[in-house]
């Protein structure tokens, strides 16, 4: 398909982009969960996210439910990046123009992080620009995305792999995290720590294969069928090679396991990812976009309560942290006093916040036609 055709190619399918939208709106849910839980659960005083141990299957779920929330938005991120740059080109915007809006948006990302979000967690209580996360790691991966959003999928599926595959020689490097300098360049780019828990190379490598996916879910696969079709066998074959590297119990895994098919064997490390962390995890969310599509054909009144959080996932992100940091951490309502259901109960109690606040900040959005507020 050529770049002028795509526009129109799209507005007759408008619904093509629901799953998109739909999957990220439930990402940001699941990721209200795992913060819900670490304002309102108790296990926090004890739990270490780098290492955790739980006591009961519910402190489980409410941890891992999460999981696949990074992998997922970084990805949605790759996917709608390629689509932005696709969407651009048929409008005739220059090469450069593309790549500089997509760097302002990443560099805007990186300082949401560094003013709003560290400051949000504890109800503003201090300004704490001093270290990153998730936001930051998804802004420069967009910068970086950026430059090579325009090649073809199979060069990006390389470059994507490439760095999946040497990412975990890149975590023998030895540094000193008493070291400012050491540790800000390790930890902003490979290793995980207080500094950065989302470091960018392994993050970066899931948003080119989020641009790889979205050439096949928003161009080259013309309808549902094959969409679903291919995104299972894609899925299939990333498992398998996880599965593979997993029993190697070697290169690609940090945290050993028991035995196969146990817990602990369908979980390694996060922080940073392994690397079957990453394909196991890419696999889930290529599973989940099928799924939605599949459900969206069917039965699409079923996700429809996931739309709107999932057209405006990062004012969802600021908002609920910043409720939840005030109310909980500043002025200590609750603060991890609870468990599972008290946990739950925050969870429900900020959709019925969320959602019409979304719904209303989708409106103002459509409706601005100011930079700062489009960008959000």
């Amino acid at each position: 398909m050529k770049p002028e055709e795509i526009l129109s190619h799209t507005t007759e399918k408008k619904q093509r982009f629901d799953y998109i939208d739909q999957f990220r709106g439930l990402i940001i849910i699941l990721m209200l969960v795992d913060h819900a839980s670490y304002y309102f659960n108790s296990a926090w005083l004890y739990l270490d996210p780098f290492d955790p141990l739980f006591d009961s299957w519910g402190q489980v779920a409410l941890r891992y439910v999460s999981y696949l929330c990074a992998p997922g938005f970084l990805m949605m991120a790759g996917a709608m990046i390629w689509w932005s740059y696709q969407r651009n080109m048929a409008k005739g915007t220059p090469t450069l123009k593309i790549r500089w809006q997509l760097i302002q948006r990443g560099f805007f990302l990186v300082l949401l992080q560094i003013t709003w979000v560290n400051s949000s967690w504890g109800g503003f209580q201090t300004f704490q620009p001093w270290h990153l996360g998730i936001i930051a790691s998804i802004g420069i991966s967009m910068i970086l995305l950026s430059f090579i959003v325009h090649l073809k999928w199979q060069w990006q599926l390389f470059i994507g792999l490439a760095i999946l595959v040497i990412h975990p020689f890149l975590l023998k490097i030895t540094y000193n995290p008493d070291v400012v300098w050491q540790e800000a360049l390790m930890q902003t780019f490979i290793d995980a720590g207080r500094f950065n828990k989302y470091p960018v190379l392994p993050w970066f490598a899931l948003a080119v294969m989020g641009s790889v996916m979205a050439t096949g879910w928003l161009r080259e696969w013309k309808t549902d069928k094959k969409r679903i079709f291919m995104s299972l066998g894609i899925a299939a074959i990333a498992m398998i090679i996880a599965t593979a590297i997993r029993l190697g119990r070697g290169y690609g895994n940090i945290f050993p396991f028991s035995e196969f098919g146990s817990y602990s064997f369908f979980f390694d490390q996060k922080y940073p990812p392994s690397l079957y962390f990453s394909l196991w995890f890419f696999a889930l969310v290529v599973l989940g976009v099928a799924a939605f599509i599949a459900i969206g054909k069917y039965a699409p009144k079923v996700l429809a309560v996931f739309t709107i959080p999932g057209k405006v996932a990062l004012f969802f992100y600021l908002m609920h942290i910043a409720i939840m940091g005030v109310f909980s951490k500043r002025l200590g309502f609750f603060y991890r006093e609870g468990e599972v259901i008290e946990s739950l109960i925050a969870v429900g109690l900020m959709l019925v916040v969320m959602l019409p606040l979304c719904k209303w900040f989708y409106g103002v959005k459509n409706r601005s036609s100011n930079p700062i507020l489009r960008m959000i």
